[in-house]
């Protein structure tokens, strides 16, 4: 069972059998190692494998076809569960749960099918950085145990819709 399978109360798992996919960039921005996330929870792996992103513009994209299974109310964070099982978390900032919602246009709603591309949420970075919150965002699959390999492919800048993770199973 994976974390949003726990999160939703679900019990099985009824992920596809595919033994390679991609994830492919939520943001326009600067690819960060994850390890240089000041929050240990992402900087450590712990909840799982991927990278970071700094923002250039405050729109995230579906990063892959599939299920929108949690997103908070407050739109600082969604989790995807892509069509082949992974499970995606995006975390926008670090802190901006404090925000209160306060700076972000939620455009779509938890149990919604989204295809790669389509825009989930904008954010305003000035008014993030203006409360001194960093706006470095984490992309993790959260079930990475599931997998053989999950590797981070990016290049130095990315747009939406460029590869960002290799995953295999």
């Amino acid at each position: 069972m994976g974390f949003f399978d726990f999160l939703k109360g679900n019990k099985e798992n009824t992920q596809n059998q595919v033994l390679e996919f991609k994830v492919y960039s939520p943001l326009k921005g600067k690819h960060v190692a994850l390890s240089d996330v000041s929050d240990a929870a992402f900087s450590s792996g712990a909840l799982g494998n991927g990278l970071a992103i700094i923002p250039e513009e405050g729109k995230l994209f579906a990063p892959v076809d599939g299920t929108i299974m949690t997103l908070f109310p407050t739109g600082h964070a969604v989790g995807i569960k892509s069509a082949e099982g992974a499970e995606i978390l995006i975390h926008i900032g670090m802190d901006t749960v404090t925000l209160d919602g306060d700076g972000f246009n939620i455009l779509a709603a938890a149990d919604q099918t989204v295809k790669k591309g389509d825009l989930l949420i904008e954010f305003d970075i000035q008014k993030i950085q203006a409360a001194g919150l960093e706006i470095i965002t984490p992309v993790v699959i959260t079930n990475s145990g599931d997998y053989a390999s999950v590797t981070d492919v990016a290049s130095e800048m990315v747009t939406p819709g460029d590869e960002i993770i290799q995953v295999n199973k």
